[in-house]
């Protein structure tokens, strides 16, 4: 008995051939690293892997479905040109800023939109990624750290359309976790002490 559908046509069916291999993707799962490992290590290459992004007028409880979905804690804000404005982080999401909007306009959690609550492209720091190419694990923690940012950008200049691209993403909790470290906590204070102990227990003369 068949179960045909009006309209379409079955595909052609087969059984898998001896010696079959599978498809990998060009961007592999994220390698345990050293601190001295070159930073390109833990950057999240946008050549690679697609950009999570999100429009500033979206409500935040669709960009937090978004980040869960894309497994990410981070969002680049685009305009209508697809020109960065800024970045979401799920920071933004549960820190104070969403409490004081509800407090001031008396308005639902909901309600919220993601231009309320992102960082601006004024106040988003970046890397050229000239700098990038010759850094190390280290180098990228300890400014982050600095900046005290769970994330950072990485820049370059396209030559195709003569403007600044952002061409990767450094995470703090994916560059713990390349590091062998099982994070304790969502804190970022938490997340660079843990990183730093571990730092400073394989190479002690590290500064």
């Amino acid at each position: 008995m068949t179960h045909s559908i009006p309209g379409f046509t079955t595909l052609p069916l087969s059984t898998l051939k001896p010696h079959s291999g599978y498809a990998r993707p060009y961007h592999f799962a994220p390698n345990p690293v050293g601190v001295n490992a070159s930073a390109l290590e833990v950057m999240t290459d946008l050549r690679f892997v697609a950009a999570a992004t999100i429009r500033d007028d979206t409500d935040v409880d669709t960009a937090t479905q978004k980040m869960v979905s894309r497994g990410v804690r981070s969002l680049l804000v685009v305009d209508g040109q697809d020109d960065v404005i800024g970045i979401l982080t799920s920071r933004d999401l549960i820190g104070d800023r969403p409490t004081e909007i509800m407090n001031s306009r008396n308005v639902a959690f909901e309600e919220i939109r993601v231009g309320d609550v992102m960082t601006g492209r004024d106040h988003v720091e970046v890397i050229p990624l000239d700098d990038v190419l010759h850094a190390h694990v280290g180098n990228v923690v300890a400014t982050l750290k600095h900046s005290g940012r769970q994330h950072a950008l990485v820049v370059e200049e396209d030559q195709l359309f003569r403007k600044p691209m952002i061409r990767g993403i450094f995470s703090a909790t994916q560059i713990a976790r390349q590091l062998g470290i099982a994070l304790q906590g969502p804190e970022l204070a938490h997340t660079f002490a843990q990183i730093d102990r571990a730092m400073s227990a394989r190479s002690p003369a590290m500064s």
